[in-house]
């Protein structure tokens, strides 16, 4: 877990970091949520909701990729803001440079899906279909980390890709040290504890 108690929030860099939604954050559209940011600069912030996955078969909505997608090969409800957009998480083999790949961390990157699929073949260990994304404005994502709404975690390279994205909230918490990984035993509902 990096602290933002040490350092000025407007000195961090989030790209490629896990947002784990706080108890305090009681937003529906991210409740419980963890939010992998796939892009952030000055001006904004960009992320994908990595633990709400539909019933649509990726499939149903992109042909010929079906065969690259991590399991479950369903599409995942990357957040509220564009839900008829579709964002591509992939994971490279070798850490291969081409057309379509935009890495952000390590082997994790962002993927054109308006490219042949055969051109990837073979160059990833995995790939998940996000329909829509979460965005935030300059410095909003800030505020919202300051006020305690998110937990900033490091992500790890499964993390976009675990078989069982239901369990992924309390799997990062429980990761991390000290009282962080407490918060993992929050009920999601207090008041009927």
């Amino acid at each position: 877990m990096s602290s933002i108690e040490d350092r000025s929030v407007s000195q961090y860099r989030l790209l490629g970091k896990l947002l784990v939604a706080s108890p305090l954050l009681r937003d529906p559209n991210f409740e419980q949520s963890v939010v992998l940011v796939v892009a952030h600069d000055e001006t904004s912030a960009l992320g994908v909701v990595l633990n709400r996955a539909t019933e649509v078969e990726v499939a149903a909505i992109i042909d010929g990729w079906e065969h690259l997608v991590a399991e479950p090969s369903v599409v995942f409800e990357g957040g509220p803001v564009q839900p008829e957009a579709a964002i591509c998480v992939a994971r490279s083999q070798h850490g291969f440079d081409a057309d379509g790949f935009s890495p952000f961390m390590d082997r994790i990157g962002t993927l054109d899906v308006t490219r042949e699929p055969e051109s990837f073949s073979g160059q990833l260990d995995g790939l998940r279909v996000f329909a829509g994304y979460a965005g935030w404005d300059a410095h909003q994502l800030e505020s919202e980390v300051a006020e305690g709404a998110w937990f900033v975690c490091d992500a790890l390279p499964g993390d976009p890709f675990v078989e069982q994205p239901e369990d992924l909230w309390s799997m990062v918490l429980r990761r991390q040290s000290g009282l962080l990984a407490a918060v993992a035993l929050f009920p999601s509902d207090p008041s009927l504890n």
